[in-house]
């Protein structure tokens, strides 16, 4: 069983949560969440907000300051690669917990079906807006980088 290494970010002041399903290997190496070299993540924030996303403290600063927080669905499962199509035996995180604790959170943000299928499994009941990003994995090539900063800038509603 691998266990989820990081902490949820979130702030006091956070509007949306963003779900993910759990971290990648090269999350775990590099101890820090979308931290594949080839995931979009980041680069799609920088891309929707302007603001760099050099290294963690920036990565960091970048989601206080649109008020974004980040989290994944799964604690613990197993896994033989980091695809989501692999991973088994799922426990899920506290988020109606989370969701307590941090009552500013009035949205869900999954960045793929996986994370949105198990929050819907669990948490369906919750009364909590819910919206699907494109999946930020190179994976996923259904859709252009510029596409997916559309799609996220609309549905995350970033300002300029």
């Amino acid at each position: 069983m691998s266990t989820h290494p990081f902490e949820p970010i979130v702030f006091n002041d956070t509007k949306t949560l963003i779900l993910g399903s759990f971290p990648s290997i090269k999350s775990f190496e590099n101890d820090f969440y979308y931290a594949h070299p080839r995931n979009q993540f980041w680069k799609i924030l920088e891309a929707v907000t302007g603001y760099p996303v050099n290294n963690k403290d920036q990565k960091i600063w970048l989601l206080k300051a649109c008020k974004l927080g980040l989290w994944d669905m799964i604690a613990s499962c197993r896994r033989d690669n980091s695809l989501d199509s692999s991973l088994e035996d799922e426990v899920v995180n506290d988020i109606p917990a989370l969701l307590e604790a941090y009552p500013t959170i009035d949205r869900l943000a999954f960045t793929g079906k996986k994370a949105q299928a198990l929050f819907e499994k669990h948490f369906g009941h919750l009364d909590v807006e819910r919206i699907y990003l494109p999946s930020p994995s190179p994976a996923y090539a259904a859709m252009s980088f510029e596409e997916k900063v559309v799609q996220y800038k609309e549905k995350l509603k970033i300002e300029d």
